[in-house]
């Protein structure tokens, strides 16, 4: 582990860490910032909390195989390993949580690993020096402190989640830490989001302003986050409260905060929340193509925190594209308007519309299915096709690359990436779609769970049928009355929320808290017959593969090494 903190260190742009002497040889640097001179100033602060930002943006725009979103879909019992025929099998290990399927791949999550550990240096360095800043108001301190410490809590959040044991460092340090117990990470991050929730101002980012304030966290943001972790930590270890206190109670009201403040609202159209989905174009190579989009924007009133990416990636070692899009987009090339190019990961389950009902707008919003499109019996989607393992026919809409049609000069329309034209223009690295971190409908499903393990099923049934309302709503503003539930059991709120979120990260953590049998018959039912390179195959998923490991991740065999066997492998790995 030592080791590990070397690089945080000399990964860490923004000032060098430095000891101090009584020596007259020793002299303030005229150039670099160093912890002796650095932290003094608000705008100190201000560009370190930049940094602790930007390295959480850098656990996905670094290019870590297995980012926490293409990680989590491809766990869940919605999505298939995919990719191409020649590639490695490792998203066949993660899909499966089999290492059968390549057992050279012991460092699967080893990249991830250190950009988390990375962000968190950054943290804990702001947090540490924090004192020795020259605050206008205590106000002002606290937000900074606020944000900083939420994004510690975040990061540990996906980190106890991802591989359970992890070491719990809050100071900048080059010691070999050993694991702490589950308990204590969740300990910490309870107080780093309640530090958040109680000490960022509600008017500190409000939403009037989003344009300048998206991305930030906000006390709204910690405390639906507090309750995601309360579900979590209670569901997985058959507790009632959370270490550090965390009640459901206490979840529950940070949830009504956030119903009751009036900055959050449901978006009248379910598609209009993701760019492709609410994009279409119209016209042909001879009067001309028009896009139209219906996108309701970063920012927009239903979002409460978003991990924001930018289109500048290129190749001179700037990063700041979402990387995972690419993962989850057609493979092949660019062969239909708004959907763009990628590599075929996380192919979508045939078995996924089965959970919708007649009249759900949900689904079509969620889903790219290639036959209804067109793009399947397209000549060159058929040599695309070859190279496609574990094809379904289906992928993912809400997170995809973009293609548009543009015009030459010569008057010839073509396809080509949709930020072809800007910075890098690369597909590959130049993908700026936000990933979503806590929507509202996610605090009503939430508060109807909470609702309803108090007994109160008027309210519970509330939260719910507000959010089924919204997906039974068409264009055209019509309202489908199959959407009102007449009573609500947990049972139904999950499946909600299966319909609901689809592809946002948060499917396979509500299969585990449900427990591992629940686990378990998920995984199984995945069971299907896909087609690779042109040739059927059957895949049969074995719950047990998840069970055993009780749902969690291998600690990256490198680590395990760099510790001196500090560090331990996970159960079942």
């Amino acid at each position: 582990m030592k080791n590990i903190f070397k690089i945080m260190t000399l990964g860490l742009a923004a000032f060098t860490m430095t000891g101090c002497s009584d020596s007259f040889l020793d002299t303030s640097s005229k150039t670099e910032s160093t912890t002796d001179n650095y932290f003094k100033t608000e705008t100190d602060a201000y560009r370190s909390l930049i940094g602790c930002y930007d390295g959480w943006q850098c656990t996905v725009s670094y290019g870590p195989t297995f980012t926490f979103h293409y990680m989590s879909e491809l766990l869940a019992d919605d999505c298939l390993g995919g990719t191409g025929t020649g590639d490695s099998r490792n998203t066949q290990v993660m899909d499966r949580m089999d290492l059968s399927q390549d057992n050279s791949q012991t460092n699967l999550h080893n990249n991830l690993w250190i950009y988390y550990y990375e962000a968190i240096f950054r943290c804990n360095t702001l947090i540490l020096y924090a004192d020795d800043i020259s605050w206008s108001s205590d106000s002002v301190k606290n937000t900074c402190l606020g944000e900083a410490r939420a994004l510690r809590g975040i990061l540990y959040f996906d980190l106890v989640r991802i591989f359970e044991n992890v070491p719990l460092i809050t100071e900048p340090t080059t010691e070999n830490v050993a694991q702490a117990d589950p308990d204590s990470v969740y300990a910490q991050i309870v107080s780093d989001l309640r530090f958040a929730a109680k000490n960022i101002p509600s008017g500190a980012y409000p939403k009037s302003d989003a344009a300048n304030n998206d991305g930030r966290i906000t006390c709204y943001a910690a405390k639906a986050l507090l309750a995601r972790v309360y579900l979590f930590y209670t569901g997985v270890y058959s507790k009632t409260t959370v270490p550090g206190g965390l009640t459901r109670a206490e979840a529950l009201e940070g949830l009504e905060d956030i119903i009751e403040s009036g900055e959050y609202d449901l978006v009248d159209q379910y598609k209009n929340l993701w760019p492709a989905a609410s994009d279409s174009w119209s016209g042909d190579a001879t009067s001309g193509y028009t896009e139209t989009s219906t996108y309701a924007g970063d920012g927009n009133e239903e979002t409460l925190l978003a991990m924001k990416f930018n289109y500048t990636s290129d190749y001179n070692g700037n990063s700041g594209g979402n990387n995972a899009i690419q993962m989850f987009s057609i493979r092949g090339g660019t062969f239909k308007a708004p959907y763009g190019q990628g590599w075929g990961g996380a192919t979508v389950s045939s078995k996924f519309s089965s959970i919708f009902e007649t009249g759900d707008q949900r689904y079509d919003a969620s889903v790219i299915d290639m036959q209804a499109e067109g793009i399947e019996s397209m000549e060159s989607y058929q040599t695309a096709l070859s190279d496609q393992r574990e094809y379904t026919g289906y992928f993912n809409k809400k997170y995809t690359a973009r293609s548009k049609w543009v015009q030459s000069e010569s008057g010839s329309w073509s396809l080509t990436h949709y930020y072809a034209d800007v910075q890098a223009g690369d597909f590959m690295i130049s993908q700026p779609q936000n990933y979503v971190i806590m929507r509202y409908a996610d605090v009503l499903l939430m508060a109807a769970e909470l609702y309803l393990a108090e007994n109160n099923s008027t309210d519970a049934l509330k939260c719910v049928n507000q959010v089924r309302k919204r997906a039974f709503t068409d264009d055209d503003g019509n309202v489908d009355n199959a959407y009102k539930l007449t009573s609500v059991t947990q049972d139904d709120i999950m499946t909600e929320r299966h319909r609901e979120f689809a592809f946002e990260g948060i499917r396979y953590w509500d299969l585990m808290r449900q427990g591992m049998t629940t686990l378990s018959n998920a995984v199984a039912d995945a069971s299907q017959t896909v087609s690779s390179g042109g040739v059927e195959e059957t895949i049969t998923y074995d719950g047990s593969n998840f069970t055993q490991k009780r749902g969690f991740q291998q600690i990256p065999l490198t680590q395990i090494q760099l510790s001196n066997n500090v560090l331990k492998q996970n159960t079942g790995w």
